[in-house]
C-alpha cells in the first residue's frame, strides 16, 4: 500500500483523487486547512491565500467559524472518499489541557480520525503542544504531526524531541523533513525512538536520502499537496532507494503499520 503521509483538503476534491491516482498513491493522510493555494487563478488570489497560510503557520487559529469549517469540511471529504483518505483533526492549542484534551476526545476520536495534525504552534512556543501529546497518549498513543517547515525553528524541534521522550507512547511526526533545519531534524529523531520524520517540501534530495539512510524506520513519503505533487515526491523517494522491503516502507509500510491498517 502507497500511503501519502501528508497532504490537505483541495477544493474541489476530485482534483486530489487524481493527482493520487496519477501518482499511483492508494490512500492519503488529510489535514484540514484554512488556506486554499489551488483555488488562486492569479498572482493576486495566490499571494491572498499565501496570507491565510502565513498566519496559520504562524499560529493563528483563524477563530472559531475557520476552524469550524475547515473541520467540516475535513470530515466531508473523508466521509465521501473513506478508501483513499485517512483523517487527521486538528485542536486549537490556544485553550486549556482542560479543553484540548475534549477536543481530542470530541474532534478527532469521535470523529473516527486517526490521528492529530498538523499542528501549528508560533515559532518558539513548540511547547504548546504538549497537552495534545498528553490527550494522545489517554488514547492508546495516536500520532500527532507538526508542522517541520519556518516559520517551525531548530530549536522547536528539539523542543519536540525533549517532548517525545517524555511522552514515549506517542508517534511525534515532524513533517517536511523540518524545513531548512532538516539536518538538525535528522539527528533528533535518530536520538528519539518515537520521533518520525515526513519527507514532504525538501528542496534538497540528499536530504531525503540521508533521512531515509539514518532513520529507515521511522521516515514517511509525504506530498504536502496542493503545495507539493504525490508523483514528484514518490520520484523523490524513489531516486534515493532501489526496489525491496526499504522503498516498500517508506512509501508507505511504516506508516500502515502505525495506524494499524
Amino acid at each position: 500500500m502507497i500511503i501519502d503521509a501528508h497532504s490537505h483538503v483541495h477544493d474541489p476534491v476530485h482534483r486530489h483523487i487524481a493527482l493520487l491516482d496519477e501518482a499511483g498513491v492508494d490512500r492519503a493522510v488529510l489535514f484540514s486547512t484554512r488556506p486554499h493555494p489551488e483555488r488562486a487563478t492569479d498572482l493576486a488570489s495566490f499571494r491572498r491565500e499565501m496570507g491565510v497560510l502565513e498566519e496559520t503557520v504562524s499560529g493563528g487559529a483563524g477563530g472559531a467559524d475557520g476552524h469550524r469549517a475547515a473541520g467540516e469540511e475535513l470530515a466531508a471529504a473523508c466521509a465521501a472518499h473513506p478508501d483513499r483518505f485517512i483523517g487527521f483533526g486538528k485542536v486549537r492549542l490556544d485553550r486549556s489541557a482542560e479543553r484540548i484534551a475534549a477536543d481530542v476526545e470530541q474532534e478527532v476520536v469521535g470523529r473516527g480520525f486517526r490521528g492529530i495534525g498538523e499542528l501549528t504552534p508560533p515559532p518558539e512556543w513548540a511547547g504548546l503542544i504538549e497537552p495534545v501529546l498528553r490527550a494522545a497518549s489517554d488514547h492508546g498513543g495516536l500520532p500527532v504531526v507538526v508542522h517541520g517547515f519556518a516559520p517551525t525553528t531548530a530549536g522547536d524541534l528539539a523542543t519536540l524531541a525533549g517532548l517525545a521522550r517524555r511522552h514515549p507512547t506517542v508517534p511525534l511526526v515532524i513533517s517536511q523533513l523540518g524545513g531548512l533545519n532538516w539536518l538538525t531534524a535528522i539527528e533528533l529523531a535518530r536520538e528519539t525512538p518515537n520521533l518520525y520524520l515526513e519527507l514532504s517540501t525538501v528542496g534538497v534530495v540528499l536530504a531525503v536520502r540521508m533521512a531515509i539512510d539514518e532513520v529507515p524506520d521511522r521516515t514517511f513519503f509525504g506530498s504536502d499537496a496542493p503545495y507539493g505533487d504525490p508523483l514528484l515526491a514518490r520520484a523523490t523517494v524513489e531516486r534515493v532507494t532501489g526496489p525491496g522491503l526499504l522503498r516498500d516502507r517508506v512509501l508507505g509500510g511504516t506508516l500502515a503499520e502505525l495506524l494499524g491498517l
